[in-house]
């Protein structure tokens, strides 16, 4: 019998990892909303299926409780990650999630106390968001561990899901977000930029609210956090001139009509294109007197990562025996977790 399951397994990220688990001789239990296309998925990958939504509690406890874990891949996750996260607590399921959204690692976070006494580990981000930038970042403070300040940047190739893109629109109307002295602190959208010096060449950037202004918190305790994606100037002036409408943003038939064009797209970048795509990142540390450390990582395709990082965490938790609470990627299974999945090279330089 499988113990564990992929909700969401229909989707863009959910098909990747499930083929991914097969080819690994796993045999996970596909689960999501829609019928026909988690049969036709379960049927090309002989695997189990289950069709249930995540709005009755009484529902979700009765389809987990003989699952040693669930991987959720179903966005976005500030809509679903709650009612997933309760059941697990009740069920002693342990949960992953694959998400890159503040507001659900800070709420994974809160449960920490029950997710010990159920003895149930909450790891949300065990994707590209946020494996590799908390890897790097651990591996930054474990160089130098009176650091202070932290910041964090990326430069992704091969384009977005579907999931993703509509994740991106959700965030808009909130602005950006940083950690200033160990409090998460509002920021105007394209707030902050700065020349980042990635292995392969120096791109401008601009501030994001990516995941890590928490988990790297978390995982490091430095109190200062700034993280920032590689972008043309242009792309920074479009951020800026979104200010005048921030608050047009989040309303429900803006939101609406944004996704709908979403949804015309291509589900996600194919093989082709991941395949000849990469992914730059770069990380510094300073402390108070003035020293500072820098590193880099290079990656694979973000999507090719949140498989391969996914699917290491899952098979950590399946062979090993974890204490319950919360985690993060790097507190779970070390700092030098992303640099041992496949096609990822990290380089940290000595303190200066």
């Amino acid at each position: 019998m499988s113990s564990w399951m992929i909700y969401g397994a229909n989707g863009y990220t959910g098909r990747l990892v499930a083929a991914e688990a097969v080819g690994r001789g796993l045999r996970p239990v596909l689960a999501g909303r829609n019928r026909g296309e988690l049969a036709d998925l379960a049927g090309e990958l002989g695997l189990e299926y289950r069709v249930f939504g995540l709005e009755s509690p009484e529902v979700l406890v009765d389809e987990l409780q003989s699952m040693k874990l669930v991987l959720h891949c179903a966005g976005p996750f500030s809509a679903t990650s709650e009612p997933m996260i309760e059941a697990c607590l009740a069920t002693g399921t342990h949960y992953l999630d694959i998400t890159g959204e503040i507001g659900v690692f800070e709420h994974a976070w809160k449960q920490s106390d029950r997710a010990n006494h159920s003895d149930v580990v909450l790891c949300p981000g065990v994707g590209f968001d946020v494996v590799p930038t908390d890897c790097l970042a651990a591996s930054l403070v474990g160089r130098l561990p009176s650091a202070t300040s932290l910041a964090l940047a990326f430069e992704p190739g091969g384009g977005m899901s579907r999931g993703t893109a509509k994740t991106s629109v959700e965030g808009m109307s909130k602005g950006g977000c940083i950690r200033k002295n160990g409090k998460l602190q509002t920021v105007p959208l394209g707030w902050k930029t700065r020349r980042i010096p990635f292995a392969h060449a120096e791109r401008n950037a601009v501030t994001i609210p990516w995941g890590d202004v928490f988990t790297a918190w978390v995982s490091t305790g430095v109190p200062d956090i700034e993280v920032y994606v590689s972008v043309p100037p242009s792309a920074v002036k479009r951020l800026r001139r979104l200010r005048l409408v921030q608050p047009l943003l989040g309303l429900g038939f803006v939101q609406g009509f944004l996704k709908r064009q979403i949804d015309k797209r291509a589900p996600g970048p194919n093989a082709e294109k991941r395949g000849a795509t990469d992914t730059q990142l770069w990380g510094e540390v300073a402390s108070a007197d003035g020293r500072h450390a820098t590193g880099t990582m290079t990656t694979p395709n973000g999507y090719d990562v949140t498989v391969s990082a996914s699917l290491g965490v899952v098979e950590f938790l399946l062979e090993n025996e974890v204490e319950g609470g919360y985690y993060t990627p790097s507190l779970l299974l070390g700092p030098e977790f992303a640099a041992s999945l496949p096609g990822v090279t990290m380089q940290i330089g000595e303190p200066a």
